[in-house]
């Protein structure tokens, strides 16, 4: 692990990991024991600023209470906040200005935090396959993306990418243009609906909504299904593509994290699952590592 300042041993931080589904904070002591752990709301600023906001306190109000602190206590500690959404400029230098309850406040990317509790290092790679994909690397100070461009337009082998996917194969299937699957059970008793009606279904519906789908293609998948097959091969090729751009960059190591990264694993090339990494620690981890880092440059 890189080295870290020398602090005051009574010093508590909160580690934020917010994504476009959940915000997590955990309250961490000096020693990185973990006192409270909480669960907010939906925090990329990108959908809404005022939500990211409450939902960043709801997170940490809860933190305090299971470290049975009072919620002024927030005052004391020293955030390190990893955010969705704030590799924007725009929302990172609105997020960065606002009148927050800490003591200090060190805002970077969700995928920055991510990658540094992976590794306990300042330097690594990760792939997330959640909700959401992307690949990251941070190596001599450089960040390097991959993917994040979102869904639908991107998020490939996401959980909301194999959603979709599933949804199309079934209406291509119900035209009979299309191989038959038993997606089309799967999905269609989970939506309660068939042909045509699954659009009226899913009209609205959000990345999430998609990615609740996922894991009947995995489900069939484990069954030989043709379509499901064809589905986690596409998505898989993909991702360990991300992972031979990433290794490009020099990280020295790598790991795979998000909702969908277990399952992933064996579809992925066998040269790329092997070169892989379990993640040492969480974001939140990562974040209160990056607070630890940047309160030493002040």
């Amino acid at each position: 692990m890189g080295k870290t300042p020398n602090l005051d041993s009574g010093q508590l931080f909160i580690g934020i990991d917010g994504g476009g589904t959940k915000c997590r904070a955990r309250i961490f002591s000096a020693d990185d024991k973990v006192l409270g752990t909480g669960v907010g709301g939906p925090a990329n600023p990108l959908h809404g600023q005022s939500q990211a906001k409450a939902s960043i306190l709801q997170a940490v109000e809860m933190a305090l209470t299971e470290a049975g602190l009072p919620n002024s206590s927030a005052g004391k500690l020293i955030a390190g906040v990893g955010l969705a959404g704030v590799n924007l400029p725009s929302l990172f230098e609105v997020m960065n200005s606002w009148h927050h309850p800490f003591k200090k406040m060190y805002l970077t990317t969700d995928l920055h935090i991510a990658c540094l509790g992976a590794h306990r290092s300042d330097e690594g790679a990760v792939m997330i396959a959640g909700t959401g994909s992307c690949g990251y690397s941070y190596v001599n100070g450089k960040a390097t993306i991959i993917g994040a461009h979102g869904f639908p337009f991107g998020d490939k082998c996401s959980g909301a990418w194999i959603g979709l996917e599933a949804v199309k194969a079934v209406l291509l299937a119900s035209d009979n243009l299309g191989p038959q699957t038993i997606l089309n059970d799967l999905v269609g008793d989970h939506l309660g609906a068939k042909g045509v009606m699954i659009v009226d279904k899913m009209g609205a519906a959000k990345s999430s909504d998609y990615a609740q789908l996922a894991r009947f293609v995995l489900e069939a998948a484990d069954q030989n299904d043709e379509v499901a097959v064809k589905i986690m091969r596409e998505g898989a090729d993909y991702m360990s593509a991300v992972a031979e751009k990433l290794w490009e960059t020099g990280p020295g190591r790598m790991s795979l994290i998000g909702g969908l990264s277990g399952r992933l694993t064996p579809w992925l090339k066998p040269g790329i699952a092997a070169s892989l990494s379990n993640p040492i620690s969480q974001p939140e981890f990562g974040a209160v590592y990056f607070a630890k880092q940047q309160y030493a440059l002040e």
